[in-house]
This record gives structure tokens, sequence and C-alpha cells, in this order.
């Protein structure tokens, strides 16, 4: 299969039609291209609040029940373009309302018109000291006619345990979406270290470029990349493929899933199976004086 990693610009959205154009050329793009999978970056949909207003896309607060309200409709259209594309879609991220708080959702759409629902688990500083989004819902895989899919959204890669619960997926997509270099980096190396521990395939997208309106955004820095474990079948590297930091447009990769049922069986390493390895040898390390 081929999939596809989105370095995605959010734009100021004069009407819903606007909207629908634009997704629709992205995913016209992507699966003129062959692709089989669309990985879209995290808060991609905080553009939707524009559609309310330059003030209300300004505000945090607004600006999170506004793009809340739009979610159903964005899913619709994306349960459309998969259905006449033949492609899933890991839709862009957004806020949406709960009987408390909002939380971080991500999307998974089947060209059969189903939706899975991803929310994020940690939140950063931003998040949860300043616009108060929340934890979600617990993680799941998804398993699809083109394998089993887990979603760790942006900070949720920086964190084995979270890589871990989705040791059963052949791909792992990163929706990200990063305020300084140091921030993508963080998101690629942990995104590069759930492909090694795992010994599958993870997909990073981001949102790039500069988005004034949103006090929440700015500017964000960025690419699409698609990753394996360094192991044989794969590139040394483990880099399938990176887009141009910054670059918008889509970062393409075929992967066959076969390589990953080989690598994990009979790979020189075998990171995934010897993860229990650890246990027991995990506690504190003890302190040795050389001094």
């Amino acid at each position: 299969m081929i999939i596809a990693c989105a370095a995605y610009p959010l734009d100021i959205l004069p009407s819903w039609a606007a909207y629908e154009d634009k997704l629709a050329a992205w995913v016209s793009e992507a699966a003129g291209q062959g692709a089989d999978l669309l990985v879209f970056p995290e808060y991609g949909a905080m553009e939707l609040a524009t559609l309310a207003g330059l003030e209300v896309a300004g505000d945090l607060e607004a600006s999170l029940h506004a793009v809340s309200d739009r979610l159903a409709d964005a899913d619709a259209l994306h349960v459309k373009l998969a259905a006449e594309y033949g492609v899933h879609i890991v839709a862009a991220s957004g806020p949406a309302d709960t009987a408390t708080r909002p939380v971080n959702r991500a999307r998974l759409i089947t060209p059969t018109g189903q939706i899975g629902v991803q929310d994020k688990q940690i939140m950063t500083r931003f998040e949860a000291e300043i616009w108060d989004v929340i934890p979600g819902d617990p993680l799941q895989v998804f398993d699809t006619a083109l394998g089993k899919i887990g979603i760790l959204i942006c900070y949720d890669s920086e964190f084995p345990l979270l890589g871990r619960a989705l040791t059963e997926c052949d791909i792992i997509a990163v929706p990200s979406v990063t305020e300084a270099l140091a921030g993508y980096w963080r998101v690629r190396i942990g995104t590069m270290a759930r492909a090694l521990e795992n010994q599958c395939i993870t997909a990073m997208s981001s949102v790039v470029g500069d988005a004034d309106w949103s006090e929440a955004l700015g500017t964000s820095f960025g690419a699409g990349g698609i990753y394996g474990p360094p192991d044989v079948g794969f590139p040394a590297t483990g880099v399938l493929a990176a887009g141009t930091l910054n670059q918008p447009g889509w970062t393409y990769a075929e992967v066959d899933l076969a390589q990953v049922a080989h690598v994990r069986a009979d790979g020189v390493v075998l990171n995934r199976r010897h993860w229990d390895g650890q246990s027991g040898r995990d506690a504190p390390a003890n302190n040795v004086r050389l001094r």
C-alpha cells in the first residue's frame, strides 16, 4: 500500500464550500498518487473556527467549541471523500466537546463509511494549563482492510507505554502540530522510536506555516514522514520517506505489511518480542558511588 502524510497549512476559510474544495483537492491529489491511507495532522481542524469569524477563531475558549460544532459535518465530508476515492483517512484532529471539557480527537474514516475515534491521552502543558483540553477515551486498535492501525496524537508518541498499548498495530499514525523545530524533532524521534520498539510502520503528519489568527497555533514547523524499524527489509536509517521541512504537501511511501510480519518473526533483533525482558530489570537503578 501507499501511505500519504500531510504537511498541512491552515487557512482562513470564507465559507464551508471553501473547506469542501480544499479537502477534496488534498484527498484527490493523494489518491491520484495511489495513496491508500491519508494522514492529516493534529489540530488541523482548527481552521474550521474561522467559519465563525476571526474574533471567535482568535479566542481560545470560543475556538474550541466552534470547531467541535463543525466536526460532525467535517466527518460527513471525509466519509464522502473516502468512499469516492476508495481511501482510508485519518482526519485532522480537533477539539470535541464532552460532558466536562473538550478533548483532542482524531477520527479514522474508512471507504465503507465507518468512523473510528481516537482521543489524545496525555496533554501538553499548553493544552492542560492554558487551554484546558483534557485526556479522552483510551487507545484503540482499528482492524481495517489495510491492516491494524493505531493513532498516537503528537505528544502521545513520546511515551513508550502508549506505543506498547498499540503493539498489535501494523501502522501507527502520528498526527502532530509543533510550534518550534525542537518540537518537530521530539515528535519525529518519538515516532521513529515507536517504529523501532513495535517493529511496525509509523506515519507522521504536521501542520505547517502561519496561523496568526489563532492564539493556540500561531506558527507551526513540521513535515510528513513515514518510518519503519531499521532492520531487514527496511532502510538502514528506518526512514522510508521524509518530507522537506515546512513545505506544504504530501509525503508518500510504499509499504508492505509482509515486511512487518517478517521482521517481527525473524529480524536481526526482536525488540517487540523482547519487551517483557525489561520486567524485573526496570526498577530504579542502584546508586553506585565512584568518587
